[in-house]
């Protein structure tokens, strides 16, 4: 009996300690969303977002303005890294065109494609949703303004090589400001059309000559810069500091023009072509110019508080690698093994109000994704 009484008494005990440990679990549980649900809805959101695109800027790439730099990397002030996958839905391996409609979208479509879904269906920009609610915005770029990447951000055509049309669409678009090359996709056209008129009837400053000298102006109209035929010339032919100032000048010009916020695009597009063309001077010699201009943006947005900076790239170019020279690990080679684009996965990096959310390994289309939720506080 007493035996039984104690058997009673032990499992009474045990059950009590699984109850309290189950209710204490629970209760941690409870804490920790509790504390996650705290944690987000405190988080601060940015009033500006900065998209800098390093075209086919891979790890490699990036890398290498560590090694042939003179001075540290941009990529230094980072702390928020995270990973996209790059595919389109046509291709394995995207290119710019689908990649950029990605992240201007928010939808995957078919490579060659702007601003389509992969059924030809026109899709809303985030420039166009952003100027429908009184934000600024701009492009800027080292290739033509109406090349696949920037074209992304406010065109809705079948095919990246229907250049004029894009040029067009740029004219009809929102877009605030703008800098690059292509001024002959916009006064010496096939169709006779003078679109540099139409965008000072618009209400653009359009100068074809150079940027405005390094004082700082008040603006309170909208600018372009058309500064090359088609894209602008490369690093090595001396084009200067074209990416840093027309980023700055961007920056000041947007920041002028509205109170609500600004969204600005910047793109080192030759990257991309040093790749293509398999030449490692020439593609160094553009990252390092786009790593300058990262730092442009990372200083206003550390001085200013309210902006958040994302770095990335639409895909990488040449399967580049900084190899061993020989055999000789104190030397590196740069080595190519294609001259097209590859499929792997593209890093993230983001600074400022609402860095929390790039992390992880998601699809590129979250790009936009991530930039919507946090520019309409949703």
């Amino acid at each position: 009996m007493k035996k039984t009484t104690f058997l009673i008494l032990l499992l009474l005990i045990i059950t009590i300690s699984c109850v309290s440990v189950k209710v204490s679990d629970t209760s941690s549980d409870t804490k920790i969303k509790n504390s996650e649900t705290a944690t987000y809805s405190t988080k601060k959101y940015p009033k500006n977002i900065i998209l800098l695109i390093g075209d086919g800027t891979g790890l490699s790439q990036l890398s290498s303005s560590f090694y042939y730099n003179k001075k540290a990397s941009n990529y230094l002030r980072f702390s928020q890294i995270s990973l996209i996958k790059t595919s389109s839905a046509s291709d394995l391996i995207t290119d710019s065109a689908a990649g950029a409609t990605a992240f201007a979208s928010g939808v995957k479509t078919n490579n060659g494609v702007l601003g389509l879904d992969k059924n030809l269906n026109p899709v809303p920009t985030i420039v166009e949703e952003l100027s429908a609610t009184g934000y600024t915005t701009g492009v800027v770029a080292t290739s033509s303004v109406v090349h696949a990447t920037p074209a992304a951000f406010y065109a809705h055509v079948k095919s990246r090589r229907d250049y004029e049309d894009i040029a067009l669409s740029l004219v009809n678009s929102e877009i605030d400001f703008f800098a690059g090359g292509g001024a002959d996709f916009f006064s010496k056209r096939k169709d006779g059309k003078n679109l540099i008129s139409k965008l000072e009837e618009k209400g653009f400053t359009v100068n074809t000559d150079r940027l405005p000298n390094n004082v700082k102006p008040v603006f309170n109209y909208k600018q372009g810069y058309l500064l090359a035929p088609d894209g602008m010339p490369k690093m090595l032919e001396g084009r200067g500091d074209f990416l840093p100032n027309a980023t700055r000048l961007a920056i000041e010009s947007l920041s002028q023009l509205g109170d609500k916020g600004f969204f600005l695009v910047v793109e080192g597009s030759q990257i991309d072509w040093g790749g293509h063309a398999k030449n490692a001077d020439y593609l160094i010699s553009e990252l390092i110019d786009f790593d300058n201009t990262i730092g442009v943006a990372l200083d206003f947005a550390e001085a200013d508080g309210n902006t958040l900076v994302i770095v990335l790239a639409d895909h990488e170019t040449g399967g580049f690698t900084l190899a061993s020279d020989n055999g000789d690990y104190n030397k590196i080679k740069p080595v190519f093994s294609t001259d097209g684009h590859s499929a792997t996965l593209i890093p993230v990096f983001a600074k400022g109000p609402g860095q929390e959310l790039f992390s992880g390994i998601y699809e590129n289309t979250a790009i936009f994704d991530k930039m919507i939720k946090l520019l309409f506080k949703k």
